[in-house]
Protein backbone atom coordinates (compact mmCIF):
# COMPACT_ATOMS: atom_id res chain seq x y z
CA UNK A 1 0.00 0.00 0.00
CA UNK A 2 1.62 3.18 -0.66
CA UNK A 3 1.75 6.32 1.69
CA UNK A 4 0.50 9.63 -0.01
CA UNK A 5 3.22 12.08 0.89
CA UNK A 6 3.62 15.56 0.86
CA UNK A 7 6.08 16.79 -1.01
CA UNK A 8 7.87 20.24 -1.35
CA UNK A 9 7.84 22.24 -3.67
CA UNK A 10 11.57 21.51 -5.74
CA UNK A 11 11.85 25.12 -6.82
CA UNK A 12 11.68 26.09 -2.85
CA UNK A 13 13.75 23.89 -1.23
CA UNK A 14 14.57 24.85 2.58
CA UNK A 15 18.03 25.28 2.69
CA UNK A 16 18.50 27.57 5.74
CA UNK A 17 18.53 26.19 9.30
CA UNK A 18 17.04 28.31 12.25
CA UNK A 19 17.46 27.51 15.70
CA UNK A 20 16.31 29.52 18.35
CA UNK A 21 16.40 28.50 22.50
CA UNK A 22 13.23 28.57 24.66
CA UNK A 23 13.45 28.93 28.91
CA UNK A 24 11.78 26.01 30.47
CA UNK A 25 7.90 27.80 31.13
CA UNK A 26 8.17 28.76 27.47
CA UNK A 27 8.90 24.88 26.44
CA UNK A 28 5.85 23.73 28.26
CA UNK A 29 3.51 26.60 27.28
CA UNK A 30 4.91 25.68 23.69
CA UNK A 31 4.00 21.92 24.21
CA UNK A 32 0.89 22.34 25.48
CA UNK A 33 -0.81 24.11 22.65
CA UNK A 34 0.75 21.57 20.73
CA UNK A 35 -1.04 18.75 22.21
CA UNK A 36 -4.23 20.52 22.85
CA UNK A 37 -4.21 21.16 19.27
CA UNK A 38 -2.66 18.27 18.00
CA UNK A 39 -0.04 19.88 15.98
CA UNK A 40 2.39 17.23 15.03
CA UNK A 41 4.85 19.06 12.68
CA UNK A 42 6.22 21.61 15.21
CA UNK A 43 8.45 22.69 11.70
CA UNK A 44 5.33 23.44 9.84
CA UNK A 45 3.49 25.03 12.76
CA UNK A 46 6.54 27.46 13.49
CA UNK A 47 6.89 28.02 10.02
CA UNK A 48 3.89 28.89 9.62
CA UNK A 49 3.51 31.07 12.97
CA UNK A 50 6.51 32.95 11.83
CA UNK A 51 5.90 33.85 8.12
CA UNK A 52 2.13 34.91 9.30
CA UNK A 53 3.80 37.37 12.02
CA UNK A 54 6.44 39.09 9.27
CA UNK A 55 3.58 39.05 6.41
CA UNK A 56 1.71 41.25 8.60
CA UNK A 57 3.90 43.22 10.01
CA UNK A 58 5.42 44.03 6.07
CA UNK A 59 1.62 44.45 5.16
CA UNK A 60 0.54 46.92 7.71
CA UNK A 61 3.84 48.89 7.71
CA UNK A 62 3.82 49.42 3.54
CA UNK A 63 3.37 53.06 2.35
CA UNK A 64 -0.18 53.58 1.23
CA UNK A 65 -1.18 56.70 -1.13
CA UNK A 66 -3.42 58.29 1.77
CA UNK A 67 -3.31 58.52 5.27
CA UNK A 68 -5.85 57.08 7.73
CA UNK A 69 -7.24 60.64 8.03
CA UNK A 70 -8.03 60.63 5.09
CA UNK A 71 -9.18 57.57 3.98
CA UNK A 72 -11.89 58.00 7.20
CA UNK A 73 -13.12 61.59 6.38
Amino acid sequence: MKKNKKQTSPALPRTHKITILLNDEEYKVMRRYLSKYKISNRSHWMREIIMTSVVQRLTDDYPSLFSEEEMRG
